[in-house]
């Protein structure tokens, strides 16, 4: 074993003991580059020990970095589609939606679980916000589930799966994160979120048979209500109505970046303002709750950078000790073909989204993985798209899925953890099943980025 390969090791070895330790993850990773950038130092000075590292091309790039992550135009999506998510919540749209859309839907059997998949899935196309969308939806649809006789189970695992939509979903956070850790013109932001359309809409449209199906089966969780109004014009008319916002807020954005109208940063601002506007249109707009979103936003910017600046520092170190090619040249040398090696990705990032963060897996394995299957012949659109389809099940995975957490804090006080943990179970092998689904029909993430500008 050489002196690189033990180093990376060690120094991935060192930032997991550490992460247990309780230390905000930011730090972890800024602190071990540190940690093992000056023993590289001390190696190659000291020791004379042949090492590709050099101080100057990675502890003292730090401040250029750091200023190359603040100062990227792509990265300024990620705010504004933050408040965008953030005031959209504040709007009162998705309560008159479940209102209107419930009496559309509730003389189907399931047919309250599937108005909340709907929502969840126009949610998702407008907010990308995972934390507001599981508690909106939880407020919202699991007292109504639970009234109506609905399986305790059935309810909560539809709503918290559903919410975690608007992860791949676009305009998605983690696909904007993704394109700038990717750095590439095929991996662009509009590329990946061309990329992920079709693959969310089979996972909204998976989670609706699923629900149908179930309800055919055992009717008695999820019964229809005798107080069902019966379906009219009219009826019709308000659901379209309630929907129609949403919908134009969604085809402003998304249709401003397929079209090459808007770069993916311009119509973040366009995201941003239409939600206002949304909000002003249904008098919501006060002070109150303009400083309210402007705040929260503020901090779960803050949050995502921190990380992205402690990754940043991680990266440079372990570049500059020879990570990269030792992680490249051990994942081509794995005694399988090129797609089990790909799997063999998948899988890991599945294991570790049971203990880590979807931002930490991101800014940390994307980067390091994807050279190596860039130098199989894979497409990086559609690896992307695969990659980000295993990490939204890390938020329904204990112990660290974040959607149980949010979930849990709105539950009725009669739904116990146990009935959160049986209830995503489906969900999550439903996600599974739509990997495996775009991982055998690539043209699933591959046909729009193709056919499109962007």
């Amino acid at each position: 074993m050489t002196v690189e390969e033990i180093l990376v090791i060690a120094m991935f070895a060192t930032f997991g003991v550490l992460l247990f330790t309780g230390f905000p993850v930011a730090w972890v990773l800024a602190g071990t580059a540190v940690i093992y950038g000056v023993v590289g130092h001390v190696l190659v000075t000291e020791f004379s020990i042949p090492l590709w590292f050099d101080w100057g091309s990675s502890i003292a790039l730090f401040p250029q970095r750091i200023w190359s992550v603040v100062s990227s135009e792509v990265l300024v999506a990620v705010p504004m589609f933050i408040f965008m998510g953030i005031m959209l919540d504040r709007s009162g749209v998705a309560e008159r939606l479940m209102r209107n859309m419930v009496i559309l839907f509730g003389a189907v059997r399931g047919g309250y679980a599937v108005t909340v998949i709907l929502i969840g899935i126009l949610l998702a196309a407008s907010t990308g916000i995972i934390g507001a969308s599981v508690v909106l939806l939880g407020m919202l649809s699991l007292p109504v589930m639970l009234k109506n006789g609905y399986n305790k189970s059935l309810a909560v695992g539809t709503t918290c799966a559903t919410g975690t939509l608007g992860i791949i979903i676009p305009p998605s956070i983690m696909l904007v994160i993704m394109a700038d850790r990717l750095g590439t013109p095929d991996t662009s932001v509009g590329n990946l979120f061309l990329g992920a359309l079709l693959p969310g809409l089979l996972l909204g449209s998976l989670y609706i048979a699923y629900v149908l199906i179930l309800a055919w089966v055992k009717p008695d969780v999820a019964p229809v209500p005798k107080d069902t109004p019966r379906v009219t014009p009219r009826v019709i008319f308000d659901a379209l109505a309630a929907a129609l916002p949403t919908v134009g807020l969604i085809l402003a954005v998304l249709g401003s970046i397929f079209m090459g109208v808007a770069t993916p940063t311009e119509a973040s601002g366009v995201g941003a303002a239409g939600a206002m506007l949304l909000a002003l249109g249904n008098r919501r707009l006060t002070t109150m709750v303009l400083r309210e979103s402007l705040y929260k936003t503020t901090r779960t910017t803050a949050y995502i950078f921190a990380i992205f600046l402690g990754a940043t520092a991680f990266a440079v170190v372990l570049r500059n000790i020879g990570g990269d090619e030792v992680i490249k040249d051990a994942l081509l040398g794995m005694p399988f073909s090129d797609h089990g090696i790909l799997i063999a990705i998948l899988l890991m990032t599945f294991l570790l989204g049971f203990f880590l963060d979807w931002i930490e897996i991101t800014l940390i394995v994307l980067p390091l993985v994807a050279p190596a299957v860039a130098a199989m012949g894979f497409d990086l659109v559609w690896f992307t798209i695969l990659f980000a389809l295993c990490l939204q099940t890390s938020f329904l995975t204990p112990p660290v899925g974040f959607a149980l957490f949010y979930i849990k804090g709105v539950c009725p006080p009669e739904i116990r953890t146990v009935d959160i943990y049986k209830g995503v179970v489906p969900f999550i092998l439903l996600q599974l099943t739509g990997l495996a689904m775009v991982f055998h029909w690539d043209w699933l993430v591959t046909w729009l980025p193709g056919i499109a500008y962007v």
